[in-house]
C-alpha cells in the first residue's frame, strides 16, 4: 500500500510513495503524532536526480525490515529540498555542524521541537568501510532516547547554540576583496586540466562570470586564462552531452571526462551565461556555439509546453549511473555504418577499452576539431539513444531556476540576436506570473497543477534578476515597474535591520533557525544575488533608495566573504559593477520609433533606460530619437546613434 507521499506533487516524494516506511510530508500533524507518541522524528531530505538519495532509498526505504524499524521507533518525514530550501538550508547547517560537511541524502533525527540531535547524509544499510550501518544507526539512537535521553538534548541545545551566534556583522566592501578573491582562485586552480581544485570538480559559473568581469576592469590574462581553460575544458569532457547537448551536474575526476550524470536547470542557466560572457570578451564562436546547444538542450527536453522550465533529469536509468550515456564502439557501426561511424569513434574518444566501466563517455579530450563534419550523425544518435533508454524526468517547475534561465535566455538572445531566446525567455516569464506570481507574492514551485509554499528570498531575488534580464533585452517598461515593486517588497518582508536578508520573510512558516545565506555554493545565493539587484536597480533608476540598499547590502555580504573571497563569486560581481559601473545610456524617442528594436543598438553590458518621453533633463535632439550616454563619471554630448558616441 502506498504511505502518505501519494498525495504530494513532488516528483521526490512521489518516488518513495511505495515505500514500507510510513512517510509523513513536512507538516504539523507529523511533529504532534511524535510528540503524543514520545517519539524522535527522523527527517531524510533530497531530490529526485540525486543519485545517492535512491540508493539509500534502494538499500533502506525499500526494506521491509528496515522500515518495521523505522515505523515502530520513529516519526519519519521526507522533505524534497527543491521544494523546501528554508528546511533544506536550516539542516544542511546542521549536518554541516555535527560532520564537517553536507551533501543529499540529509539525515537528520530530532525532537517534536525540531531540535535536531544527531546527523549525516548516506549510511549503508549495513556497517562496512567504517561508516555505520543505518539499521545499526537507528537502533543505537533508538536506544539512548529510552535509556539517556538528557545526552541527546544536551547535544541539541549545544548545536542550537552554536548556530544561532553565528550571524554576520560588520563587513566593508572594499577593493581588496576582489584581488583577494583572484589569489584565491590562482592558488588552487588547476593549470593542467582546468577547473580549481582536485576532483570532484564543479562548474560554478558564477566564479567564472567574476573571474571574466575583473579581467574586463584590469585586464588581467591569467583571470581571461583561467576562465577560458576551465570553459574549454567543461565543454570537451564528458560534463557537456556531446550527442543530445547540455551540461551534466559535476565531474568525478580532474580531467572533466566522468560526469554524475544528473543535468540540472540551474547549471545549464549559469553556464549559459558564462559562455556568453567568455564570447563578448574575446569573440570566439565556439563559445557562442556551446551556449547555443545548451539552450537547445533546455528547449528540447527541458521545458514545459506553457512555457516552464523543467527541473532536471536523472542520473539512472534501469538502476544504474550513467546507463542512458555510455556507448560502445560496435554500438556506435551498428547505428551509423563503418564509414561514419569509425569518424565518429575517433572524433569522440570512442575505444574498445572504454573510459569508463568498460563502455565510453563521448568526449573531445583528445581536442575540439576544425572537421565538423561527425556532427552530422548526431541527431540520429540521439534518436537512437533515446529509444534505447529512458531518462526520469523531475518536472516540477522551480521559480527561482526558471528566473536564472529566463536570464541566460535573454543573455543569450542578446548576442545571438536570435528572437527564439528571448520568445523562450517571454514563455517562461508568462508562466510564473500566471502560475506562481499572486498579488506580488511568489511561490516556490509549480508541479502537477498544484503551487507549492510562498517563496523564499532566493525566488524573489533570482525573478528580479529575470526581470532586469527581460528589461535590459527588450528595454519593455513592465519588466523593470515589476522589478522595482518586488525589490520594495523583499526590502521590507526579508530585510533584516542590521543588514542582510533572511531566506524567509513574513508569509512563510517560522523554523528553527532564521538563516541568511550568504556563500555562493551551487547557485549564487540569495543576499549576492539581491546585492547584484540592487546595484543594477541604482544603476538603472538613479533611485538613491536602491544606491543605499545596494551600499548597505554590499557590506553586509562583505563581512562573510572576508573569509574566503574565492567563495563568493556572485557577491564580488556585483561589487566590481558597483565600484566601475557600466555605460548607462538614456534613450528618448520620438513618437515614430520602432522601440521593439532599440535594444540591439544598446552595447552589451551597457545599462540602459527608454524613457516615455521627453524630459527636462533629457529632450529631444532636432526632434529625433536621442541617445544620452555617460561612463567613467563623464557624460557625452546627445546623439542621435549609439555608434556616435
Amino acid at each position: 500500500m502506498s504511505n502518505r507521499l501519494q498525495y504530494e506533487t513532488s516528483p521526490y516524494l512521489l518516488q518513495h510513495k511505495d515505500n514500507p516506511v510510513d512517510w509523513y510530508p513536512w507538516c504539523e500533524e507529523a511533529f504532534e503524532k511524535a510528540r503524543q507518541e514520545d517519539k524522535p522524528i527522523f527527517l531524510s531530505i533530497g531530490y529526485s536526480a540525486c543519485h545517492w538519495c535512491h540508493v539509500l532509498a534502494h538499500e533502506s526505504f525499500e526494506d521491509a525490515k528496515i522500515a518495521e524499524l523505522l515505523n515502530q521507533y520513529y516519526i519519519s518525514i521526507k522533505v524534497d529540498k527543491e521544494e523546501r530550501p528554508d528546511i533544506d538550508s536550516v539542516y544542511t547547517s546542521v549536518c554541516q555542524a555535527f560532520t564537517g560537511s553536507g551533501g543529499w541524502p540529509t539525515s537528520i533525527f530530532m525532537t517534536w521541537e525540531q531540535k535536531p540531535f544527531f546527523a549525516g547524509t548516506y549510511f549503508p544499510k549495513t556497517t562496512r568501510g567504517g561508516m555505520i550501518g543505518f539499521r545499526e544507526l537507528i537502533l543505537k539512537i533508538h536506544e539512548i532516547w529510552e535509556d539517556n535521553r538528557e545526552a541527546l538534548l544536551q547535544q541539541s541545545e549545544y548545536i542550537m547554540e552554536h548556530l544561532n551566534g553565528s550571524d554576520l556583522t560588520g563587513g566593508s566592501a572594499c577593493e581588496e576583496l576582489v584581488h583577494a578573491a583572484v589569489g584565491n582562485y590562482e592558488r588552487i586552480y588547476d593549470s593542467k586540466y582546468g577547473g580549481f581544485g582536485q576532483a570532484p570538480k564543479f562548474p560554478t559559473p558564477h566564479n567564472l562570470l567574476f573571474l571574466l568581469s575583473y579581467y574586463e576592469r584590469y585586464k588581467k590574462v591569467s583571470c581571461l586564462k583561467m576562465a577560458e581553460h576551465t570553459l574549454l575544458q567543461m565543454y570537451r569532457g564528458g560534463m557537456f552531452d556531446h550527442i543530445g547537448f547540455g551540461f551534466c551536474r559535476y565531474s568525478t575526476d580532474r580531467k572533466f571526462l566522468v560526469p554524475h550524470f544528473e543535468k540540472m536547470l540551474y547549471d545549464n542557466a549559469l553556464l549559459i551565461l558564462a559562455y556568453c560572457k567568455a564570447y563578448i570578451a574575446v569573440k570566439n564562436v565556439l563559445y557562442l556555439e556551446i551556449a547555443g546547444k545548451t539552450a537547445d538542450y533546455i528547449l528540447e527536453e527541458m521545458t514545459d509546453p506553457k512555457g516552464g522550465f523543467y527541473s532536471a533529469q536523472d542520473a539512472d536509468s534501469e538502476g544504474e549511473e550513467g546507463k542512458y550515456y555510455l556507448f560502445t564502439p560496435d554500438e556506435i557501426l551498428h547505428v551509423l555504418g563503418k564509414e561514419k561511424g569509425e569518424a565518429f569513434n575517433r572524433q569522440y574518444g570512442i575505444s574498445k577499452k572504454g573510459n569508463f566501466e568498460g563502455k565510453n563517455i563521448p568526449n573531445l579530450l583528445g581536442g575540439v576539431p576544425d572537421d565538423k563534419s561527425p556532427e552530422a550523425v548526431l541527431p540520429q544518435l540521439k534518436a537512437y539513444r533515446k529509444k534505447r533508454y529512458t531518462l526520469h524526468l523531475d518536472d516540477k517547475i522551480l521559480t527561482f531556476w526558471n528566473s536564472l534561465m529566463i536570464g541566460a535566455m535573454c543573455e543569450l538572445y542578446l548576442v545571438s540576436k536570435e528572437e527564439r531566446y528571448l520568445q523562450a525567455a517571454r514563455q517562461a516569464d508568462a508562466f510564473i506570473q500566471k502560475y506562481l506570481l499572486e498579488e506580488n507574492s511568489l511561490y516556490v514551485s509549480f508541479c502537477k497543477g498544484k503551487c507549492g509554499v510562498k517563496g523564499f528570498l532566493d525566488d524573489y531575488a533570482g525573478y528580479i534578476f529575470a526581470q532586469l534580464a527581460l528589461y535590459r533585452a527588450t528595454l519593455d517598461q513592465g519588466y523593470l515597474y515589476r522589478a522595482e515593486e518586488l525589490c520594495d517588497k523583499v526590502m521590507g518582508d526579508f530585510g533584516d535591520p542590521d543588514g542582510g536578508f533572511y531566506l524567509y520573510g513574513h508569509e512563510s512558516e517560522e523554523l528553527i533557525l532564521h538563516p541568511k545565506e550568504t556563500y555562493d555554493g551551487a547557485v549564487p545565493s540569495g543576499n549576492s544575488l539581491m546585492a547584484y539587484n540592487l546595484v543594477r536597480m541604482s544603476i538603472i533608476t538613479g533611485n538613491e533608495k536602491y544606491q543605499k540598499a545596494a551600499e548597505r547590502q554590499l557590506n553586509f555580504a562583505a563581512a562573510a566573504a572576508e573569509r574566503y573571497p574565492a567563495g563568493y563569486g556572485m557577491f564580488l560581481t556585483a561589487l566590481l559593477e558597483y565600484m566601475e559601473p557600466p555605460m548607462k545610456v538614456t534613450i528618448v524617442p520620438d513618437e515614430q520609433e520602432d522601440t521593439e528594436r532599440l535594444p540591439l543598438t544598446i552595447p552589451l553590458g551597457a545599462a540602459a533606460i527608454l524613457l516615455q518621453h521627453p524630459t527636462e533633463e533629457y529632450p529631444l535632439k532636432d526632434g529625433r530619437t536621442t541617445y544620452y550616454v555617460c561612463h567613467n563619471h563623464s557624460c557625452m554630448p546627445p546623439a542621435h546613434s549609439i555608434l556616435n558616441q
